[in-house]
């Protein structure tokens, strides 16, 4: 279902469309309708019906949508109906906190192996992982089946570890190392840096104060 005509901001409302039936799923609610999705999550009802217009048709005129189907449909667009596993390269305080962070297990990510390069925090129990050296992630990344890597490093050292993730047969990156990675086109690479999210909220705020 994906194709490049579909814009990555529809994707990302996917996803909190997903967790807000979730919620309501939890809730007991059976039926809902764009309206009361678009209320849920900060948008307009022609946002929902448009973004999953690129899906197909969804719901009954007149009715609303099935909670569980329509989230059911959701995680299928986003690939999450099977679960994907994490390679968490840099266990400082950024690492430490993904490592527990429950939102992954929810949405069906698991950590399967944890890697540093501090002999002080190798042998480390992490969250029931042990932390292995950086050294062996072309070792442990294909014994434990685990697709994605995430680099939490500082900048100086995320390249090689993103070579290091490739040549272990990795196929996405998540980094949030404030640098520019080169890495093969095959490889799907997702940048989440911090200060340039902070710098967009300042961007709006000065706008709006303007």
């Amino acid at each position: 279902m994906k194709t490049l005509k579909i814009p990555e901001a529809t994707i990302m409302r996917l996803s909190v469309y997903s967790r807000y039936l979730s919620e309501m799923d939890r809730k007991g609610i059976i039926t809902i309708s764009s309206g009361d999705i678009a209320e849920g999550v900060g948008v307009s009802p022609a946002q929902v019906r448009k973004d999953l217009a690129y899906f197909g048709e969804f719901g009954i005129r007149g009715v609303g949508y099935n909670v569980k189907d329509l989230n059911r449909t959701i995680l299928k667009i986003l690939g999450l109906s099977e679960g994907w596993n994490i390679a968490l390269v840099g266990i400082g305080n950024l690492g430490l906190a993904l490592s527990t962070y429950r939102g992954f297990k929810d949405r069906g990510f698991t950590i399967t192996c944890i890697f540093d390069n501090n002999p002080e925090k190798v042998g480390m129990i992490v969250n029931g992982i042990e932390v292995m050296h950086i050294d062996r992630i072309e070792e442990i990344i294909p014994q434990r089946k685990t697709q994605i890597g995430a680099i939490t490093v500082p900048a100086s050292a995320a390249q090689d570890v993103a070579d290091k993730l490739v040549r272990a047969g990795i196929k996405a990156i998540l980094n949030f190392a404030p640098v520019v990675l080169n890495v093969p086109p095959e490889i799907e690479l997702r940048n989440v840096d911090l200060s340039v999210n902070l710098e967009v909220l300042t961007f709006n705020l000065g706008g709006r104060m303007a």
